[in-house]
């Protein structure tokens, strides 16, 4: 992860919180307390003006070198214009992880098994459901957050990311700290992959129990006695890990639930699903804090009031209150050591 996009507003807070701000948690201190403000901002009002701003981002990047000619994407006879745009953006296949539950605006597409493929970098978020006519993205403006594009899977000299508005009714709410955002859950799901409402957690970060994480979403890797909800589809395999825990962890095999060639690696990789789910809460911590800046230097003219918000971001920021990883977690691709090698 880096940091070049964030706005000056935003790094001035982070630089004067770091300061102050102690990297342990105070005694008694509980992790709910550091996830930061989530009632809804007025992004949609004339201090930020969500949707009528022009976007700025990964996927905004990509269209002005497709449109001048100096970005070309192949279009693949079996998965469009995805391996072509996860390279324009380098976006690694490494990170790909498989969802299950039917979460999606294209949830009727979605099924134990026909998961979708998510993938991200730094700053991008790439959707692939198999057989769908659209890819999906979510770029990372600095000051609006998360912005949301279609791609049409249809062969064209010039492919063309469309914004749509549509997705922040789900991705701007308290669960994404009251800005458009990225979403995280885990929830028990039937064998169809519809969702029991009343299992799910309502958001997955690096604070959430391991025991708790990925419900409704495939995991390969190992992670040694290590429980978790991924891989479970239905009553009867929850039923059953009661019974004999971990008896679908420590897997790097998806083809017994469905068809892995249908998609670019056969892996939902357990590294790649941890690191998002820091990354994801992380990023609307620091749209959060732009809009809550924005609107501070426009109404009083300094951000005097935003030192707590800006401590309970470096608190996140530095891992304050994660939950114990009990032993060795491992990938099932080489997603850890290409993500290392980025650097900060």
């Amino acid at each position: 992860m880096n940091f070049s996009g964030t706005p000056p507003a935003v790094c001035s807070l982070m630089l004067a919180a770091l300061v102050s701000v102690p990297v342990w948690a105070p005694a008694g201190a509980r992790a709910d307390d550091y996830q930061g403000a989530t009632h809804m901002m007025p992004f949609e009002e004339d201090t930020i003006h969500y949707n009528k701003t022009p976007a700025e981002g990964a996927v905004p990047r990509l269209q002005r070198r497709i449109d001048d000619g100096t970005a070309q994407i192949e279009f693949h006879p079996r998965f469009g214009y995805l391996p072509g745009i996860l390279r324009e953006l380098g976006v690694s296949t490494n990170s790909q992880m498989l969802v299950f539950s039917k979460t999606s605006f294209q949830r009727e597409r979605i099924s134990p098994h026909a998961p979708r493929a998510v993938f991200y970098g730094d700053n991008v978020y790439v959707g692939y459901v198999v057989g769908s006519p659209l890819l999906e993205f979510t770029s990372v403006d600095p000051r609006l957050g998360g912005v949301f594009y279609t791609l049409e899977q249809n062969s064209k000299a010039k492919p063309r990311f469309v914004r749509t508005d549509a997705c922040v009714e789900c991705h701007a709410s308290g669960k994404t700290m009251g800005v458009p955002g990225h979403l995280v859950r885990s929830f028990a799901t039937d064998e169809s992959g519809v969702v029991d409402l009343t299992t799910g957690t309502s958001l997955v970060n690096h604070r959430t129990p391991f025991e708790e994480r990925w419900g409704g979403w495939y995991v390969t890797g190992r992670h040694g006695s290590q429980i978790h909800r991924g891989n479970l589809i239905g009553k009867e395999a929850f039923d059953r890990q009661e019974k004999e825990p971990n008896y679908l962890g420590n897997i790097t095999d998806l083809s017994r639930f469905f068809d892995v060639g249908n998609y670019l690696t056969p892996y939902s990789d357990v590294v790649a699903l941890m690191v998002m789910e820091h990354q994801t809460h992380m990023h609307n911590f620091l749209t959060r804090l732009q809009y809550e800046a924005t609107i501070s230097l426009q109404m009083y003219g300094h951000v005097n009031y935003l030192k707590t918000a800006s401590e309970a971001f470096l608190r996140y920021l530095l891992f304050t209150e994660e939950a114990p990883i009990k032993g060795p977690v491992s990938g099932a691709t080489r997603f850890a050591e290409t993500f290392a090698a980025q650097g900060p």
